[in-house]
């Protein structure tokens, strides 16, 4: 049973007590020691395999090098053993758990290939798992303590992000990330309600910045916010333990994050948890991606694939007078036209900006039929001159039907796609229309073991020799039975050289 509670700004003359603020019912949640029901915990594993898959195919990407660096900088301090970094064997090199957090959160999110939840807020959910992962490293958690941990990570922004809108104030999603993964860290180490209660507004309090990241000519920094909530959540976790305090009431405060960052004064929210004795499965409720692309572009890649197989004179924007992509609010104003970023039109773009063009994705898609986390996005794929010239006819608009589909909350109505309508310039016009990806539990391939695990052998290919992925594949899928100090089985040795990057001050 979930109950649902009642968030609203207090003034500092109003009483609320401890018992009655957001951040001390997330703490209670995070204590309660219920059991991990046997589909998350499977559905736990497949988020294992596909956050390893999507860090292994980044981990010569400048970002994760330079984050490499800086952690390979951080011993591991007295009081444990030291957490792993993709890519690099577990038994030799380890570093310290925030430093692990921060360096494997951007190889987990460079590409913008894991999993995802959208309701009133954005969320890639899969970001809890490298800050919970280097912390049970660290302290010799078993796997059992793990699947706990993540459980808790994931029932708690997806629960944030069901309620809570952070991007209507342009404020970036990660705020609900640094809560979650702190709370998540709370249950690992079975910590009291008190310490998970301060270590989740610390955690807030330093993770909240703005969209910007995420607007215009998009940089490097996409693939660290994350990272850097996640290793704010290991900071603030060990600060609580130390018996430092963080702001309160941090939500419902008269200068808190809501007065101020989100909805104001006035603002009001139906927050849903889990009863107490109530079992985590908010995971379920999430869904990953065939695709390197924002969610909101998978499923429409699937359709411009499908359109390329049956409409191959697509292609040429000779023949092409217009395309309109009728979507979602939020397909149209953050990754379509809507947004007004002329960068989303440039094929000298970053790679961070083109991932964010549902303009760019849809055009190649229905050029190539076919999607790569790299070669799509090549510079000269980018540049090519009928590609150009197709992706100038590409818009979007938002439709209201759509909207209020994306925001549905019954999950066979829920969608992320639109209707495309193409004008030819002899006047044919085809209209297809695709409500989720082909890989949504919902959709015409939906993701299921066998999927995530050819996910990574298709990305670890050429990187990871065969026999290190089968014995990572096995640790996975045998998660629950690892024992106190074996989790360093759940990273992956590459098998090329990785590259070190310019230096900074570490």
């Amino acid at each position: 049973m979930t109950v649902t509670h009642p968030v609203r700004v207090y003034r500092s003359d109003e009483s609320l007590p401890r018992e009655d603020q957001l951040a001390h019912k997330i703490a209670r949640v995070a204590a309660d020691p219920v059991e991990v029901e046997p589909e998350v915990r499977e559905m736990i594993v497949n988020r294992v395999l596909d956050n390893a898959a999507v860090a292994i195919a980044s981990l010569n990407r400048a970002p994760i090098v330079s984050a490499r660096d800086q952690a390979l900088c951080h011993a591991p301090g007295p009081h444990g053993a030291g957490s792993a970094l993709y890519g690099l064997d577990a038994a030799g090199t380890r570093v310290s758990p925030e430093w692990a957090a921060w360096a494997n959160g951007v190889a987990v999110r460079e590409l913008d290939y894991h999993d995802t939840f959208l309701a009133a807020e954005y969320s890639h959910p899969g970001d809890n798992i490298p800050p919970i992962l280097a912390v049970a490293q660290h302290a010799g958690r078993s796997g059992a303590e793990l699947l706990r941990g993540l459980a808790t990570g994931y029932e708690i922004q997806v629960d944030l992000v069901k309620s809570i809108s952070l991007h209507r104030h342009k404020i970036d999603h990660v705020a609900h990330l640094g809560p979650s993964a702190a709370a998540g860290i709370g249950t690992l180490l079975g910590l009291d309600v008190e310490t998970i209660f301060q270590a989740v507004g610390q955690a807030l309090h330093t993770t909240t910045a703005t969209r910007q990241s995420r607007k215009g000519e998009i940089s490097t920094w996409k693939a660290h916010a994350p990272a850097f909530a996640g290793k704010m959540a290991v900071e603030s976790v060990d600060r609580a333990m130390r018996g430092q305090t963080s702001p309160v009431p941090i939500y419902e405060g008269e200068d808190g994050v809501i007065a101020w960052l989100l909805d104001g004064p006035d603002a009001a929210y139906e927050v849903p948890l889990p009863a107490p004795g109530e079992p985590k499965r908010a995971i379920l409720d999430t869904y990953t991606k065939e695709h390197s692309a924002e969610y909101q572009a998978q499923a429409w890649i699937d359709l411009a694939r499908r359109l390329h197989a049956e409409h191959p004179e697509l292609g040429d924007p000779e023949r092409v007078e217009s395309i309109v992509l009728h979507t979602s609010h939020h397909t149209h104003y953050v990754i379509g036209s809507g947004a007004n970023d002329p960068q989303k039109y440039d094929p000298t773009a970053s790679r961070e900006t083109l991932d964010h063009s549902i303009p760019y994705i849809f055009t190649v898609a229905l050029q190539d039929g076919a999607w790569s986390h790299d070669a799509s996005y090549a510079p000269e794929r980018a540049g090519r001159r009928d590609t150009v010239a197709l992706w100038r006819k590409v818009t979007t608009e938002e439709d209201p039907e759509w909207t209020r589909r994306y925001h549905a909350i019954d999950p066979r109505e829920k969608a992320f796609g639109g209707r495309a309508e193409i004008t030819l310039t002899d006047g044919t016009r085809i209209v297809e229309e695709i409500a989720v990806a082909d890989a949504h539990p919902l959709g015409a391939r939906p993701f299921a073991r066998e999927q995530y695990v050819r996910k990574l052998r298709t990305l670890a290919e050429g990187r990871v020799a065969d026999a290190e992925l089968d014995r990572f594949i096995d640790a996975a899928e045998n998660l629950a039975e690892l024992a106190p100090g074996e989790l360093g089985a759940l990273n992956v040795t590459a098998d090329v050289e990785l590259a070190t990057g310019p230096k900074g001050i570490f």
